[in-house]
């Protein structure tokens, strides 16, 4: 036991002192900020605290971590410092391409399928940065690594099940037929400390039960990032978020599978690896196929007003008003535009009666009293205007947009690289149009 005391402080002044983690919590600081941009950009408002968000998943992240570190030494993952860079590196490097990429399934499925080729060349690479960097590829234990990477997204699910309907931003997005349609990006991330085991040998004495995968009584930190990246215009945050949960945990179920079976049989191992990187990519392929085959639902209807999103502590909130209902009618005045909201509310400046329609399509009546300092529309966004001008990107944020802080925006007809040079202002009237009911 003080031996493994010893073992865990050690791991814990590394993981302090090493760069990896800190490089995470910077990138997430940096996202969720721009998300509010995006959201002010959009709807002139902010939904999330950038704040507050970042602290939120730091610390869920570490409880996950935790949680993750107990099941990967119990089963005995062990990994060195070597490897921990090796795998940072190659995660770093394939972010730049995606940002999705930097989830450590794809980096060690990488160098699971690099140890493969090398197998084949026991002589070359042995001299040098290139031979150290080769020799600590080849001592990896992928089967190991790979159970770990079936852990994490097995954390993944239950956040993005948890958390991932709260952290979606609502935007306004072209639709198929030309027409400016509502959406979420559920987008997320979490740096998570980990604690693993150092590989049995030099010293390091063995473990008090017998571990599956091996490892020794000894301690080393690998922070990792996990995060998931969803779009949608066909389903409200949460039913996307749970079909995003189950994906993650049929991901999860067959990696752990597979991993546990190259364990026991090496050969196996390239599959799983291979295993890794496509079946992560067939699940975006298919969430992206899922998406243009449906409908979307964040339209207007011939009578009221659809809401997209509700801001939180707002008057529309405590009126129990929901994401996808429809505002039918405002002090008695039927809506057929947004202009309509805020008219309809100043009849009566002192209360106001709305009816709705729920997502269920049943009627159900609200009032309320209008205090001094609430929002002059109740807080409600509704769904964007049709013919709106201003929309967001379909498609998932990059390194480079996240550390510039671009949002993604453009105006329809204008192109996105000659949007920053634009002179030509949106005047007020057509922005408040676009605020759709902020």
């Amino acid at each position: 036991m003080p031996e493994l005391l010893t073992s865990w402080g050690t791991a814990v002044i590394h993981l302090l002192i090493q760069p990896y983690y800190y490089i995470a919590l910077i990138f997430i600081a940096l996202y969720y900020r721009r998300q509010v941009a995006l959201e002010r950009k959009l709807i002139h408002v902010k939904l999330h605290s950038w704040g507050q968000e970042t602290w939120r998943t730091v610390w869920t992240g570490a409880v996950a971590g935790l949680v993750v570190s107990l099941a990967a030494v119990a089963l005995g993952i062990s990994v060195t410092y070597t490897a921990v860079a090796c795998i940072w590196v190659v995660s770093l490097v394939l972010m730049l391409f995606r940002v999705r990429y930097l989830c450590f399934a794809y980096a060690i499925g990488v160098l699971g399928v690099v140890q493969f080729v090398l197998s084949f060349f026991p002589g070359a690479l042995t001299h040098g940065t290139a031979g150290t960097v080769a020799g600590a590829v080849r001592e990896m234990d992928i089967p190991a690594l790979l159970t770990l990477a079936a852990l994490l997204h097995l954390a993944e699910a239950l956040l993005a099940r948890w958390q991932g309907p709260r952290l979606a931003t609502p935007l306004f997005l072209a639709g198929k037929r030309g027409k400016v349609v509502g959406g979420y990006q559920l987008q997320a991330f979490w740096p998570l400390p980990l604690f693993l085991l150092i590989p049995p040998g030099a010293g390091i004495g063995e473990l008090p039960w017998h571990p599956l995968l091996g490892g020794g009584l000894g301690l080393v930190s690998l922070p990792v990032l996990i995060g998931f990246s969803e779009m949608t215009q066909g389903m409200l945050p949460g039913r996307k978020a749970a079909r995003t949960f189950g994906r993650l945990l049929l991901y999860s179920a067959v990696l752990l599978g597979l991993s546990l079976l190259a364990d026991l049989w090496s050969p196996l191992t390239v599959v799983a690896a291979l295993a890794a990187l496509l079946l992560h990519e067939g699940l975006s392929w298919y969430s992206a196929l899922e998406e243009r085959s449906l409908s979307p639902i964040f339209v207007h209807p011939p009578a009221g007003r659809k809401v997209l999103a509700v801001l939180q502590g707002s008057p529309a909130q405590e009126l129990g008003i929901l994401p996808g209902e429809i505002v039918l009618k405002v002090n008695g005045v039927l809506l057929t535009s947004a202009a309509q909201l805020h008219q309809a509310l100043r009849m009566n400046p002192a209360f106001c009666k709305l009816e709705v329609l729920n997502r269920e399509g049943e009627s159900k009546y609200l009032q309320r009293a209008i205090y001094a300092g609430d929002h002059h529309q109740l807080g409600i966004i509704l769904v964007p205007d049709p013919d709106g001008s201003l929309t967001a990107e379909a498609k998932p944020s990059s390194i480079f947009s996240i550390i510039r802080m671009r949002t993604g925006t453009r105006q329809r007809g204008v192109r996105p690289e000659r949007l920053g040079r634009a002179k030509k202002k949106t005047p007020p009237a057509e922005a408040k149009q676009d605020s759709a009911g902020v």
